[in-house]
């Protein structure tokens, strides 16, 4: 099994690369900056590197460069992806030998195309005939890697499913007077959601977001350590966000008050399942 090895301080964007790769029966392992990537590169030997640019430590073009200079992976292939793609983009991804630059946000299919035709192109043998053509894949529409994650592709392959984080997300959905669960990043994107109006709150996710960097620079400043637990009171119920680690948000809408403090309590539970999830 061809295994990615995908690179990008955003989780909006790992979870949603992970899940279009995954269906196409393609393991997929992910790092969050330059450092853990070259941990990453070391430990997995990966048939393809999927890297941002712009990354809080080592940028792209770094781990391109680790890549191609290292000894036993010098021609392991790296896919490098940018908000902006201009000459000089362009011309410090070519420095660093990169096989091609993609510019975010991109279409599911249009990454799937790229990646079965380097790997198609490592795993082929010494050619005796004129290439094949690279499989069109048929995945349905993903729209933008930035845009809300959908529900994965029925996967008809033999790959091991991923961590089920929507599975997780339903438990919650399922408690009496709770309406909706969902999973946000820190930016403010959906991962993952389950329960009523899923599709309905993305302007929600964001302020949410917002809600929580401010409330944990309240804590920061006043000494308090990091952000877990934020309820907000409305007429018609309460939303309850807790953090999952460092990069994402639970946020939990409820209907009924009074199962506050049972869903609080399921949360503390759950917290090592989403985590592991994510």
């Amino acid at each position: 099994m061809p295994k990615v090895l995908v690179v990008d301080d955003s989780l909006t964007v790992r979870k949603v690369v992970e899940r279009a790769l995954e269906t196409r029966g393609i393991q997929v392992v992910s790092a969050a900056s330059g450092a853990e990537a070259i941990e990453r590169i070391q430990r997995e030997a990966p048939d393809l590197v999927i890297c941002d640019v712009i990354m809080p430590d080592k940028d792209g073009y770094e781990i391109c460069e680790y890549v191609k200079s290292h000894p036993d992976l010098g021609k392991t292939p790296v896919l490098l992806i940018s908000g902006i793609v201009n000459g000089t983009v362009l011309e410090r991804a070519a420095r660093a030998q990169s096989d091609d630059v993609m510019r975010k946000p991109f279409a599911a299919e249009e990454l799937v195309r790229k990646i079965d035709g380097f790997l198609s192109a490592r795993t082929a043998p010494a050619p005796a005939a004129e290439p094949s053509e690279p499989t069109e894949p048929s995945l349905s529409a993903l729209s933008g890697l930035v845009t809300r994650a959908q529900d994965p592709v029925p996967d008809t392959s033999t790959a091991p499913a991923p961590a089920d984080l929507k599975t997780a997300l339903a438990q919650f959905a399922g408690v009496a007077g709770v309406r909706l669960a969902a999973v946000v990043d820190r930016e403010g994107f959906l991962v993952e959601a389950a329960g009523e109006g899923t599709a309905d709150a993305e302007l929600a996710w964001a302020l949410a977001s917002a809600v929580a960097e401010a409330c944990e620079g309240i804590g920061r400043e006043l000494g308090q350590g990091l952000l877990q637990t934020l309820v907000l009171e409305y007429e018609g119920g309460i939303v309850l966000l807790h953090a999952v680690g460092p990069s994402a948000m639970l946020a939990v809408v409820l209907h009924d008050a009074t199962v506050v403090g049972k869903v609080r309590y399921s949360v503390k539970r759950a917290l090592p399942e989403l985590l592991r999830a994510l």
